[in-house]
């Protein structure tokens, strides 16, 4: 089962794709987090999602309020080597070890399939999520409505 809205997120600390430990609780008092699940780098569906985010990523943060931070379970150097690819400087995340364990935490983790699932989670400054929406494997999911939970903060 997903995090429920007014739940405090779980926190955690993964790596990005250089390598650099990223700690959720790190942005507590200083900005919202909008946390983006996503099954695997350089799939179709992912790369979609994740360049309109890339493009759009100035009218998502706003006055740097908000911090984007995209997960999956692929390894460091492949987030890297995808990163890389299409230009994304937000952090990617590996949950790579244990095997999905931060999606396990937000319920997202297909245990059949050993990725996650399509889940987002804003999450306040205070580190309590206030919106979220979890899409089937195949299912895009719409950024106006990151927006519209972002404005309602």
């Amino acid at each position: 089962m997903a995090v429920e809205v007014d739940g405090v997120a779980p926190d955690f600390e993964l790596k990005d794709q250089h390598g650099t430990p990223v700690k959720l609780s790190d942005f507590r008092g200083k900005k919202n987090v909008v946390l983006v699940f996503f099954p695997l780098a350089f799939s179709g569906v992912c790369t979609g999602e994740l360049c309109e985010i890339r493009d759009e990523l100035p009218t998502l943060v706003g006055d740097d309020e908000t911090q984007v931070i995209a997960v999956s379970v692929d390894s460091m150097f492949a987030q890297r080597a995808w990163a890389e690819k299409e230009g994304y400087e937000f952090p990617l995340l590996a949950d790579f070890w244990p095997h999905g364990g931060v999606a396990q935490a937000y319920g997202v983790f297909d245990e059949e399939r050993g990725l996650a699932r399509r889940g987002t989670f804003v999450i306040d400054k205070e580190g309590v999520v206030r919106w979220t929406v979890v899409n089937a494997i195949p299912d895009a999911r719409d950024l106006n409505e990151y927006r519209k939970a972002l404005a309602a903060l």
